[in-house]
C-alpha cells in the first residue's frame, strides 16, 4: 500500500532545471514540502522518492492523513 502511494504521488512530481548551475528540482505540489534538489535528473528523482517516503512515515506516526493522490 505504501509502495502504490509512494508512485502515485510520484506520477504528479513536476521537475524543472535550474538555469545558473543546471541542477534538477522537483516537487510533488499534492504534498507540502516534498521537494529535492540534485546535479541529475535521476539523482533528484531518487532523493524526492526518500523525501516522500520520510515525509509519509512522519504522517503516519502523527495520525495525520496523507493527501488523495488520484
Amino acid at each position: 500500500m505504501l509502495l502504490e502511494y509512494v508512485q502515485a504521488a510520484l506520477r504528479h512530481a513536476k521537475y524543472r532545471i535550474f538555469g545558473e548551475d543546471g541542477s534538477y528540482y522537483g516537487e510533488i505540489p499534492e504534498c507540502n514540502g516534498v521537494w529535492a534538489n540534485a546535479a541529475t535528473l535521476e539523482e533528484c528523482r531518487e532523493e524526492l522518492r526518500e523525501v516522500l517516503e520520510g515525509w509519509v512515515i512522519l504522517g503516519i506516526r502523527k495520525n495525520l492523513p496523507p493527501p488523495v493522490i488520484r
